[in-house]
């Protein structure tokens, strides 16, 4: 439900200029507009939680806007255990604030190694809904991750379709010969359409996309078994933010943000209303000296302001009728769960971002930070 509150002979067109009059009707300078959203509340179908005291630090950000999330596993050591995961969510219902209704819905570490056996528990287990393909190499705490997919994996996945168990696909090849900026479209081709043809019962999330390839892949399956995850990041920025007034270490994540044709592609994508694109966040966040150093970590803090970025993308487009569907029913369609029933409303109201949050091991900088957004949460 959008909601706009006028003065007398004003003019509104949604998405477009405003036009103020008098009484007399001559027109006269605007005057300030509020206008508020209210959605079914969201989910964020890719969070990174870390553990200890950065899991202490960050889960009040996600809790405060998100119903549900879907926890990466790439902990040390990873979670690649079904008892691994209920000990973990144990972990982070403990670190929620007092009255939070936050749900954090559990993943596995696909490895070499994993067993059919361990699907079985997982899915037994009530608290796991997904498994995650990290390709060994490819990102954050990802080097116990996969070595050979069909070689090593495929009883595995083929457990997977029996179980209903979705995978999450880090989608990058992690060969040093291949383009930074290639690994995702070499990882379509090379990876990802052999699997859908070899499974195409196994239900498939390609995390984090980043290019037109991915969305025209995604795009191209049928709907209901290949659905994609989209960030802020890959929504607002391309590969310019990192180098813009100097090297910009909060802007560099893993997949890389890419040119900007790349980035009009997922943006047309997601706010054209397809059902195959949701809200993932891949909130990473790090403390400050890890990535202001000369060999800085991948991942951008996004989880304080993601609402508020989803929404100014959708605003931007004229979209703002389709946030909520992004938002808050493509994802749990997907995973074949409820929609939420609570709701959530933005107001259009300018505000700063913070230039840091500072916890007692250090300091962890937001996307944005200091900069000014025009929506929201209303907590």
């Amino acid at each position: 439900m959008i909601k706009t509150l006028v003065s007398p002979c004003s003019v509104y067109g949604f998405g477009s200029q405003k036009l103020k009059f008098d009484r007399s009707c001559k027109k006269v300078k605007p005057r300030a507009v509020r206008m508020e959203l209210t959605i079914t509340q969201p989910d964020d179908w890719h969070l990174h939680l870390r553990d200890n005291d950065l899991l202490q630090a960050v889960v009040p950000h996600s809790a405060s806007t998100f119903k549900r999330a879907i926890v990466m596993p790439n902990l040390k050591p990873p979670v690649t255990t079904t008892a691994a995961a209920i000990t973990y969510r144990e972990s982070i219902m403990k670190a929620l604030p007092s009255g939070t209704s936050f749900d954090p819905l559990m993943t596995l570490y696909l490895t070499d190694k994993t067993q059919p056996d361990e699907i079985k528990l997982a899915r037994e287990s009530g608290v796991v809904y997904a498994v995650k393909l990290y390709p060994a190499g490819a990102t954050t705490n990802s080097q116990d991750g996969v070595t050979d997919l069909f070689g090593k994996c495929l009883p595995v996945l083929e457990e997977m379709v029996k179980q209903n168990m979705p995978l999450l696909v880090h989608g990058e090849v992690t060969d040093p010969s291949i383009d930074v900026f290639d690994r995702e479209k070499i990882f379509i081709e090379t990876v990802l359409q052999p699997l859908i043809q070899r499974l195409p019962q196994l239900k498939v999330v390609m995390e984090h996309i980043t290019t037109m390839d991915a969305v025209n892949f995604v795009e191209s399956c049928k709907e209901g078994s290949v659905g994609a995850t989209v960030t802020p990041q890959h929504l607002l920025l391309n590969r310019n933010a990192l180098f813009q007034g100097g090297l910009q270490p909060h802007n560099y994540c893993l997949p890389v943000l890419k040119r900007e044709i790349h980035r009009e592609a997922i943006v047309k994508a997601v706010t054209s209303g397809s059902k195959k694109f949701f809200l993932g966040t891949d909130s990473a966040p790090h403390e400050r000296t890890r990535k202001e150093t000369s060999c800085g970590c991948a991942g951008i803090y996004s989880a304080p302001v993601a609402l508020s970025l989803y929404a100014k993308v959708f605003d931007e487009a004229g979209a703002l009728d389709k946030l909520e569907a992004f938002t808050s029913f493509n994802g749990p369609d997907f995973y074949g769960l409820p929609r939420n029933s609570s709701k959530i409303t933005l107001k259009k109201s300018p505000w700063k971002v913070p230039d840091v949050f500072s916890f007692s091991f250090g300091e962890i900088v937001p996307m944005f930070a200091g900069e000014t957004l025009q929506w929201q949460p209303l907590n």
